[in-house]
């Protein structure tokens, strides 16, 4: 069992990153916040590593979020304040900024900075009984326009307001029906139907997996025209190995071996 409070676990071409602190139902430390940057570099370095897992190390909690123990220290120094809300922002840009296909799977309670988090993700599956929100209202916070947006791109603004303004937590069910996760799985069955899908992104052709990713966040981030940046993306794949591997596999109606990585 690994000590370390927020660690990263690895199983061939699939990582977990775990965040193992249930004595606090997986709340986020300062420190827990400045580790991820450096995980985030470790996945992006590892060429083997194909998907990365965000997940709770207990049924009980993805994350609850800040450690709010931390804030009255916070608030009577505002350094301190600063320099905790810099590695919030710096720990979940570096999560959104991985290259490779990101799954949140969330079991249980995902509050505050532990949905900040999984909105990071490119794909979220819940379990029943998981409850997602943000509740600065509660605590008379605001969030940045930066951390707003994942929200409000994922659910849309009336949504977010919803959200945002009661500061309550999203049922699993109502989290599906505003497209805040994909799907909702069975508690018992949600570690292998993230595995499952982890395996068919895997499987395909990590170049095509990578350039569509960063296509798609082009779009998210205003982009709505062909710019010769994301022309060169697409129309570079024509003269790589795993088009050739790709087209010759289909024609040979066998299962393409894509070498990229």
């Amino acid at each position: 069992m690994n000590a370390a409070p927020l660690y990263l676990e690895k199983e061939g071409d699939l990582a977990w990153l775990v965040i193992d602190r249930p004595d606090k139902l997986g709340a986020m430390s300062q420190s827990m916040w400045e580790a991820l940057p450096g995980i985030a570099a470790e996945v992006e370095a590892d060429r083997a590593l194909k998907v990365v897992v965000v997940k709770g190390s207990t049924e009980k909690a993805f994350s609850a979020g800040a450690d709010i123990s931390e804030f009255e220290a916070l608030n009577a120094d505002s350094a301190l304040r600063d320099a905790n809300r810099a590695a919030i922002t710096n720990g979940l840009r570096a999560l959104t900024r991985i290259s490779k296909p990101t799954i949140a799977m969330v079991r249980g309670i995902c509050i505050g900075g532990g949905c900040a988090i999984a909105l990071t993700c490119d794909v979220r599956f819940a379990s029943p009984e998981s409850r997602l929100g943000i509740p600065p209202a509660k605590l008379g916070l605001a969030y940045t326009l930066e951390d707003m947006k994942q929200l409000v791109d994922v659910v849309g603004p009336s949504h977010a307001k919803s959200m945002m303004f009661t500061g309550r937590a999203v049922p699993s069910a109502e989290a599906l029906a505003i497209g805040l996760v994909n799907a909702v799985h069975p508690l018992d069955a949600i570690e292998q139907e993230t595995r499952d899908f982890a395996a068919q992104i895997a499987c395909n052709s990590q170049f095509s997996v990578r350039v569509l990713k960063q296509i798609i966040g082009m779009i998210s981030g205003g982009a709505d025209a062909e710019t010769e940046e994301s022309w060169q993306l697409a129309m570079q794949a024509y003269e790589g190995e795993d088009y050739r591997e790709g087209v010759a596999a289909f024609l040979g109606k066998r299962p393409a071996r894509f070498t990229f990585s």
